[in-house]
């Protein structure tokens, strides 16, 4: 008797943390689908991306776009003129992402990874590393900023190139930086059908820190000519 008693009342002692527990295993199983192949966001969201591919990348990078805009307006603490960090500027970086990023970076990526079909040597993985940093990256940085420049104002042809011109070497540096050790990884541990999204979660994390990072720098400016 004593020892089965003991054995319950070990059973019925709570576990420290035992609720957080469950319920970061919960949270997990939902994202991943836990032991199932099929279940969990994680899984539906790879399954769409095979069957809809285009259509899920532009999904993605439309509102990854927009969230980016959001996050750097509170960090920077840039509020609008309604008292908001949603600005009309959230909507058009949600085209952006939709309709420019998201297809050509679909249609490049594409290319680059028919280029190298089958090809795994230590070799073939350089040789489009370089590809991607001399031909890809240029491309989709030299449409960024282009896109960005008429966001924010710019209408004419000679004010965009004006735009490229200044930041295309800057934020080329950090492509030279980031891309290769990016690539690097999805060729390592990534399906090919995932690295599209992928790259567009280390765009995001990059262009929300040179977002805030700008939008700090013109709030200075601006508090220096009122001052």
């Amino acid at each position: 008797m004593s020892v089965k008693f003991e054995k319950e009342t070990i059973r019925n002692v709570p576990i420290p943390g035992g609720r957080r527990h469950d319920i970061a295993h919960e949270v997990g199983e939902r994202l991943t689908g836990g032991k199932s192949q099929m279940g969990g966001y994680l899984a539906a969201y790879l399954q769409q991306l095979q069957r809809n591919p285009l259509r899920t990348k532009m999904l993605t990078s439309g509102s990854l776009a927009a969230l980016q805009e959001v996050l750097a307006s509170w960090i920077a603490h840039d509020v609008g003129q309604h008292g908001h960090y949603f600005s009309s500027r959230v909507p058009k970086m949600a085209v952006y992402g939709a309709f420019i990023s998201a297809p050509l970076g679909h249609f490049l990526i594409s290319v680059l990874q028919k280029m190298f079909a089958g090809r795994t040597s230590l070799r073939a993985k350089i040789l489009q590393i370089l590809v991607s940093n001399l031909i890809v990256s240029p491309i989709q940085n030299a449409v960024y900023l282009a896109s960005m420049a008429v966001i924010a104002g710019a209408r004419r042809f000679h004010q965009v190139r004006a735009t490229v011109r200044a930041g295309f070497f800057p934020v080329m540096k950090v492509s030279w930086i980031t891309s290769p050790l990016a690539l690097a990884f999805a060729q390592k541990f990534l399906p090919e059908q995932t690295w599209v999204p992928f790259f567009n979660i280390i765009a995001f994390v990059i262009g929300t820190y040179i977002n805030s990072h700008t939008k700090k720098k013109r709030l200075q400016a601006l508090r220096k000519k009122v001052r």
